[in-house]
């Protein structure tokens, strides 16, 4: 994946995540954060320090544009950094996906799925425990989790497909 390609991806994302998708809540509970798909569709031969500073970038894009002063930075660079961790979960060998980014066509349907869900997880395991400073009800912070982390998934999963086909 060139550069130049996940750059302009990346805008595009940061770019409908502040227009659309921080306007699209469910409930008042559930968020999605697609923007994710960014740091999970990094090759995984990218440098740990190479994906930490995307992430660190694409969440602090998120948070200049959303008014949510590090909470974005802080769980994407954490997310970026656990990255490799989470892919080598569900796949143990990388050396046939050199440059290429995990998606449903290289990884297959139930391993994407396992390693998007993990990932989508996780980020919204970091976010919510962040902003639970500010107001703690563990009762909302865990609905807010599981309500946005299927929602995040079910996009993510779409937004894939997408992205997928244009590689073809």
């Amino acid at each position: 994946m060139p550069v130049i390609s996940f750059i302009l991806k990346a805008l595009v994302l940061i770019l409908a995540q502040v227009v659309i998708f921080n306007n699209l809540v469910l409930l008042n509970v559930a968020v999605p954060f697609v923007f994710i798909y960014i740091i999970m569709a990094m090759p995984v031969t990218w440098s740990t320090n190479a994906s930490v500073a995307a992430g660190f970038l694409t969440g602090l894009a998120i948070d200049i544009c959303s008014d949510t002063p590090g909470v974005n930075a802080l769980a994407c660079t954490v997310l970026a950094f656990a990255r490799k961790p989470i892919f080598h979960l569900y796949v143990q060998r990388d050396e046939d996906l050199t440059g290429l980014p995990p998606s449903v066509r290289t990884l297959g349907v139930p391993v994407f799925m396992k390693y998007a869900l993990t990932m989508t997880l996780a980020y919204c395991i970091m976010v919510f425990t962040i902003d639970a400073f500010a107001i703690f009800s563990f009762l909302r912070m865990v609905s807010q989790i599981v309500c946005s982390t299927a929602f995040t998934f079910v996009i993510i999963y779409a937004l894939d497909a997408i992205f997928s086909s244009k590689r073809k």
